[in-house]
């Protein structure tokens, strides 16, 4: 009987796979090159349009009066951001982890999924509907509260499937040892559970942040009002926010007043970078501390 005989050589099945197998993946670096790309042309055009109007007063002083577009900055807007953005948070945080914690947690698995469904639906919904339907329903007037109502819930289910992500993440033994001992459900959850997926919590509540931070479809109905002449803080005033300077300053006809919306809209470009890059790092460490 004759032994079989093996050959070394590339096939021509073996070659046409190697040759779509090189092609494919240099269609995926292609692609990944130009979303890098797109994302570099976007920040060097709108930083070369806004370079002349970036200065310290830009950022210290408040806005032009008038129709007069020399001097003046995005103080007010600043500080209305701030503002807007921070109470949203303080709304927004603790419902999306008491959402996560019961639908990862606590929830029969029917009514996760049904949970999980309708936070992805909150997630696709315009933001413009969110706000008029805050302006309809919530606001009696404008102000810097409604425009954080309007955030919030854009921001809940960004935050909710976050924290349900790194929730599934805690070993199944903590959770294990901790009833053992005799401790409670809720007790467990909340005493071993959470302090343990803390980091990466914290990590869904700053991509959160940058999202909200540029929004501007929902304070158009609800901070639109926000022309004082002093940096107000009052939740219950209405009050600019840098999207809305973008948004009016891009509307003037004059040089002055489009190079000051490029410098904004590069400054908060440069917020959501610094954010979102500051959020993917703490995740990365997170997880490599409970693979650890």
């Amino acid at each position: 009987m004759a032994e079989p005989v093996f050959s070394l050589r590339t096939s021509g099945r073996l070659r046409r796979r190697q040759l779509v197998s090189r092609m494919m993946g240099a269609l995926a670096f292609a692609a990944a090159l130009l979303a890098v790309a797109a994302l570099a042309i976007v920040v060097i055009s709108v930083a070369s349009k806004g370079a002349s109007a970036l200065s310290i007063d830009f950022f210290t002083k408040s806005q032009p009066q008038g129709f007069q577009p020399a001097g003046g900055g995005i103080l007010f807007a600043i500080v209305g951001s701030a503002v807007i953005v921070g109470i949203a948070t303080l709304i927004a945080l603790p419902l999306g982890v008491l959402v996560a914690i019961y639908v990862s947690e606590l929830a029969p698995p029917r009514l996760a999924r049904v949970a999980r469904l309708a936070l992805d639906i909150t997630n696709g919904i315009p933001t413009i509907v969110i706000g008029i339907f805050v302006f309809t329903i919530v606001a009696a007037h404008q102000s810097a509260l409604a425009g954080s109502v309007a955030l919030a819930i854009i921001m809940v289910p960004l935050i909710a499937r976050a924290t349900e992500e790194v929730l599934l993440l805690v070993p199944p033994a903590q959770r294990e040892a901790s009833l053992a001992l005799g401790v409670s459900r809720w007790r467990t959850t909340f005493s071993v559970v959470v302090p343990s997926a803390l980091g990466g919590i914290l990590t869904g509540t700053t991509l959160a942040i940058a999202r909200a931070a540029g929004e501007t479809a929902p304070l158009l109905f609800l901070t639109a009002l926000g022309t004082t002449s002093y940096a107000d803080a009052n939740p219950f005033h209405p009050l600019q926010s840098m999207t809305f300077a973008i948004f009016t300053y891009s509307d003037q006809a004059d040089p002055a007043f489009q190079a000051k919306a490029w410098a904004a809209a590069f400054t908060l470009m440069c917020f959501v970078l610094a954010t979102s890059l500051a959020a993917k790092l703490a995740m990365a460490r997170y997880r490599k501390k409970l693979g650890g």
